[in-house]
């Protein structure tokens, strides 16, 4: 199984491009032009280990588009699981995606109150998840 952690960023200012000083004000506004961040889900999945249960993450700041944009990455690179939550939601709820479902795991107010954190929800559920995937396997 791999589960991938979250990307930082999807951009990134190569080394090279980066400034040795401090960024003087008195130039005037500034431009900045940003590289992508390679993926790694890709040659992960076909080439590195293409027999594992493999979990992404996916953030939107637009609850609209985030159970297509999770779907559209599992066709994508053709994975099994994407964890899809909100900016604004992060903490307390996900939708665990695949190709055949969509489900919800959530914190009550009683879970939050508690200290339990959203991760323990996720692990728990993706650990059945795994356990089926591999009894397909075999």
């Amino acid at each position: 199984m791999f589960y991938l952690a979250a990307a930082v960023s999807d951009f990134y200012i190569p080394i090279s491009e980066m400034p040795e000083h401090k960024i003087q004000s008195s130039e005037g506004p500034l431009q900045i032009t940003m590289k992508m961040v390679p993926k790694m889900l890709s040659p992960l999945v076909k080439e590195w280990a293409p027999e594992a249960f493999v979990i992404s993450f996916k953030l939107e700041t637009d609850p609209l588009i985030l159970i297509d944009k999770s779907r559209q990455a599992l066709e994508k690179y053709r994975h099994q699981v994407v964890v899809a939550n909100t900016l604004e939601s992060r903490r307390t709820s996900v939708i665990i995606v695949t190709k055949e479902s969509q489900t919800p795991l959530s914190l009550s107010d009683e879970e939050i109150a508690q200290g339990m954190e959203i991760e323990e929800k996720i692990v728990s559920y993706l650990q059945g998840q795994h356990t089926a995937f591999i009894e397909k396997k075999v």
